[in-house]
């Protein structure tokens, strides 16, 4: 299983979602394109061919992307829009404000006030949610098809002129800081991942939490908020991804109408972040009431870049992502049977994680629950046992063959939900990678070999690239009353 760092309900790559590059998990009548209108549209320029899905993309005339692929096997659409900014492009002071950001979207435009943009949705039938990860924002509306021209002209006019008053972020923060200690500070391996990614990276932003540091959002301004969606929420920062039951120019028709008149702007410089090479073990212990004790591994590994012109880093970030779905990747998988079957087992579930695919640098995780009678330190050892096991005996073909069918498995059935492909579409689109990522992301995780896998088992497991984080549970307050906070709605 996947590491549960904190994603805000979110979306980041698990090592059993490989077949998505992120796996999204939160999150008017249509009129018919006039030649006059088809003819206007020789400003934008197609920036792909269509895929063997039928997915296109375009650039509109101030930047924006445009990605548009049909499906219809229903009479129903999902809009989503891609914002390339998360917590990564934050700084120190105001951690959490892409997320902080992200609920006031909801806040109210230049046209609508407060609630006004759900309670629409809600009217033509639709759903609709938010996310924000450390890589990206996004936005999306599942609506009937023939009710995709209203929630354009909706999504594009909170886009461009986000507007609410003062008040509404004082109400709003408040919630925000009630969702913070739901769903980090009373959940004990949730802190725990929040220390652990603050102490194995020093340099990248990924050390600071996507919700922000409860200081920063005690301090946080109004102005802070406003001047983050200036700054980072201008066309060429931006896709909109449409599948379902759509004609494709008339879709490229809409958005030129609604997104393309959005005045471009350049997108802000991105400093470079690098993070430095570990030089060192790190060990932290957190405590927190708990029943069980947990312990995760963070090994610091390259990330995926590219799909094409494969670097050495690039081959071995895909040998990772193999090496995890070997560890943990199915029912009985190795960690299973050898830390959690039989009499000899020490832990209750263990799991791991390769994180290869984003903007930042990347990790490799392993983590236990410790069995009754047994230790963090023994499930520690456990886990790098099996590492070693692979480095020094390698896997088998067949272990190897049955990861590989399944990925083929799980490609089909992310393809039938439209959430599911303008996910991938969209987390495609923000990592630079082409709409056929995930044929071309498959195909190459079918041809790693036993060997590679071998390989990087052997290379990436020292004590020099790792950090170690072990929950020591400490009694539960059972009398324990926190005052009661701002109710949370379904969203975010």
């Amino acid at each position: 299983m996947g590491f549960n760092f904190y994603r805000q309900g979110k979306a980041r790559v698990s090592a059993l979602a490989l077949c998505g590059l992120l796996a999204c998990m939160a999150v008017g009548a249509q009129t018919p394109a006039s030649s006059a209108s088809l003819v206007a549209l020789s400003a934008s320029v197609a920036t792909a061919a269509a895929t063997s899905s039928g997915a296109q993309q375009f650039t509109l005339a101030n930047g924006m992307q445009l990605i548009v692929q049909p499906d219809r096997r229903a009479p129903t659409a999902m809009h989503m829009v891609w914002v390339r900014v998360g917590s990564i492009d934050e700084v120190d002071g105001t951690s959490g404000v892409a997320h902080v950001l992200e609920h006031m979207m909801f806040k109210g435009s230049a046209k609508l006030p407060p609630g006004e943009f759900s309670r629409r949705v809600a009217a033509l039938g639709g759903s609709e949610n938010a996310f924000t990860s450390r890589d990206f924002t996004g936005y999306y509306q599942q609506i009937p098809s023939d009710k995709l021209a209203h929630v354009m002209r909706l999504e594009s006019e909170r886009f461009a002129h986000n507007r609410w008053p003062d008040a509404e972020f004082a109400k709003e923060i408040e919630v925000i800081k009630e969702e913070r200690r739901m769903r980090t500070e009373d959940q004990p391996r949730a802190v725990l991942a929040e220390q652990l990614h603050a102490v194995a990276f020093n340099a990248s932003p990924y050390r600071r939490p996507i919700i922000g540091w409860m200081n920063d959002l005690d301090a946080m301004t109004p102005a802070d908020v406003r001047q983050f969606h200036r700054q980072w929420y201008v066309p060429a920062n931006a896709a909109v991804v449409v599948v379902g039951d759509v004609d494709v120019q008339q879709v490229r028709a809409l958005a030129e109408k609604t997104y393309g008149r959005i005045p471009a702007r350049a997108v802000p410089a991105r400093k470079p972040r690098t993070e430095p090479v570990q030089m060192g073990l790190r060990r932290i212990t957190v405590k927190a009431p708990a029943e069980q004790a947990y312990v995760a591994l963070a090994f610091r590994v390259p990330a995926l870049q590219k799909l094409d012109a494969l670097t050495d880093n690039d081959r071995d970030a895909l040998a990772l992502v193999v090496l995890s779905a070997v560890l943990s990747g199915y029912d009985g998988a190795r960690l299973e049977r050898a830390l959690s079957q039989g009499p000899q087992r020490v832990a209750d579930n263990a799991g791991s994680g390769a994180d290869v695919m984003g903007r930042g640098p990347g990790l490799f995780m392993l983590m236990g629950v410790p069995a009754q009678g047994k230790t963090a330190v023994q499930v520690e050892d456990a886990l790098r046992a099996e590492l070693a096991r692979i480095a020094s005996e390698g896997i088998n073909a067949a272990e190897l063959e049955r990861v590989k069918t399944q990925w083929v498995a799980q490609t089909v059935y992310q393809r039938d939900s439209l959430h599911g492909q303008a996910s991938d579409l969209g987390s495609n689109w923000v990592l630079g990678l082409p709409l056929d990522a995930e044929d071309r992301l498959l195909a190459l995780l079918r041809g790693v070999t036993p060997a590679q896998v071998q390989s990087v088992a052997q290379r990436y497991f020292g004590d020099d690239q790792l950090t170690v984080a072990t929950l020591a549970p400490q009694p539960l307050d059972t009398q324990r009353k926190r005052p009661a906070g701002p109710a949370l709605g379904a969203r975010h």
